[in-house]
């Protein structure tokens, strides 16, 4: 049968003078229909390309089986390893996974939000942008929870927003870090700031200062700096960092790629990492490994984010209750100890 268009179920039955429904049970393997007669549409049906019309099924069945996930950036093994979380429960199960990347911008998270539910998705995973806290709107949040779509906040949450959510806990991460720069001997410690309003960046910036204040410490504000998660954001604010008349001793990265652009900049200043800078990261990413020398960092179980983000996005189908408890799940962060903090010269 040649056609521009995709053959139907109608074309088919005209073929065989039947009736559309019939050929809908032979597809399916009626019982009611005969063996033969089954055999003979199928093959034919196989023969010319016939293909299920899927979103007919899924208004049919109330299901589409796609579920939409939202991330700022795929530029870190972070987010990678939450996407492979969530596709080693979900991917089993049949859903098909719509991964957007808004790129830390508020009008992309929002327009890709709409495409999700204009194409019926059954739940979403958002790892809200910086530019959604930096504008306040969230209208397009609620958009979701008035459609009755289930909203799993991954990594990154907006704060006040009633919705279940996976984190990670950064503040005891940073203040692990802190800790262990000033057990290094280190006195003087910078902290390269992630960007303003983000709960990672928040946390990480409460605990790197309740550390200080811990072992009494005075907050220095010449040795805060705002940065991006971007390596290149860490190379002028450390180039000033280290031409301070007093530099620092220690540098808390908000995340490894600012450690390392930190790392690049103090070695190039002609300062011995560990012995006259110690540097600390966040993230535990592949490459922290690798570099010479190897980065101390905080460790954050991504993949265990997409593990738990899945459970409660099932057991949401489970539970068919109006008002589902909101889970607000905290995973726990680790210090790993490397080459770049280890100083002999104390």
């Amino acid at each position: 049968m040649a056609t521009d268009r995709p053959v139907t179920i109608k074309d088919i039955a005209r073929k065989f003078k039947c009736s559309p429904s019939t050929v809908s049970r032979a597809l399916n393997n009626h019982p009611l229909i005969n063996e033969d007669t089954r055999r003979n549409l199928q093959e034919y049906a196989q023969k010319v390309g016939y293909q299920r019309n899927s979103v007919s099924l899924s208004l049919l069945n109330k299901r589409t089986g796609t579920l939409g996930v939202i991330v700022p950036t795929l530029n870190h093994q972070h987010e990678t390893a939450i996407i492979e979380g969530l596709q080693s429960i979900l991917q089993p199960l049949g859903y098909l996974m719509n991964i957007c990347v808004s790129n830390e911008s508020y009008l992309l998270e929002k327009e890709y939000v709409d495409k999700l539910l204009a194409n019926r998705v059954e739940g979403i995973f958002l790892s809200v942008s910086q530019e959604t806290y930096d504008s306040g709107h969230y209208e397009h949040l609620e958009s979701i929870i008035q459609r009755k779509v289930p909203l799993i906040f991954i990594d990154r949450e907006y704060e006040g927003f009633e919705a279940c959510r996976v984190t990670i806990d950064d503040y005891y991460g940073a203040f692990a870090a802190t800790e262990h720069l000033i057990k290094m001997g280190c006195q003087r410690i910078a902290h390269l700031k992630g960007p303003h309003g983000l709960a990672v960046t928040e946390q990480r910036y409460k605990g790197y200062i309740d550390c200080l204040e811990k072992y009494r410490i005075p907050l220095n504000e010449d040795l805060i700096v705002t940065t991006n998660f971007g390596v290149e954001s860490a190379i002028i604010p450390t180039q000033r960092l280290m031409e301070l008349p007093q530099p620092p001793d220690g540098i808390f990265g908000v995340n490894d790629q600012v450690a390392i652009g930190a790392m690049y900049v103090v070695r190039e200043k002609g300062f011995e990492v560990p012995n006259q800078v110690a540097i600390v990261g966040f993230d535990d990413s592949p490459i922290s490994a690798y570099i010479q020398p190897t980065l101390t960092t905080v460790k954050r179980p991504g993949k265990q984010i997409g593990t738990e983000a899945s459970r409660i996005f099932l057991g949401q189908l489970k539970d068919s209750s109006t008002h589902l408890p909101v889970e607000n799940i905290v995973l726990s962060s680790s210090l790993i100890v490397r080459e770049s903090t280890l100083r002999v010269n104390l």
